[in-house]
């Protein structure tokens, strides 16, 4: 099911298998101008995300804002969403997340917003209903420790940070 547009809304299916088997995300708008996240593409893997504006904002060059979206979610336990920057923003106008992926935690019940950072050199304006960000909800696997003396060896060892070089390897 698409909007006017022609998106895919996140909550819709095109048919009633896929719609049960999607997992189910509460979300509550805080702001009655707030839209909805949805998937702009069949395949997409993250939701676009809208900023909730009263007014224009000025996002001056190497400066930041927290937008608000207008939405609260409540993530079932196990999942968190991810908020990461869109590619044609930060292809066009080099607006981009300081904090990608951004972590949104399963008991978290507060107001969606995003960081957005201008590494451009011109000042940008966010308008609302603008799509700032995508949102990713994944699976989280929890962990427990074990502290040792040490690790079990590997062919790669400690090499990090670009050791393997800049070229193709053989």
């Amino acid at each position: 099911m698409t909007d006017a547009s022609g998106r895919l809304q996140a909550c819709s299916a095109t048919n009633k298998e896929t719609l049960l088997s999607m997992l189910k995300v509460k979300i509550v708008r805080v702001n009655k101008n707030a839209i909805l996240p949805v998937y702009a593409t069949e395949h997409a893997a993250g939701m676009d995300i809208s900023a909730c504006l009263d007014a224009p904002l000025l996002l001056e060059p190497f400066s930041t804002a927290l937008v608000p979206t207008g939405l609260c979610i409540e993530l079932p336990e196990g999942y968190e969403a991810q908020l990461r920057p869109r590619s044609g923003l930060a292809l066009r106008h080099m607006i981009s997340l300081p904090n990608t992926p951004a972590t949104i935690d399963a008991d978290y019940r507060g107001e969606v917003k995003v960081i957005l950072v201008n590494y451009g050199k011109e000042p940008y304006i966010v308008m609302h209903g603008d799509r700032i960000a995508q949102m990713v909800v994944a699976k989280v696997e929890r962990v427990a420790f074990s502290e040792v003396s040490a690790l079990t060896p590997s062919s790669r060892g400690k090499g990090g940070f670009g050791h393997t070089g800049k070229g193709s390897i053989p």
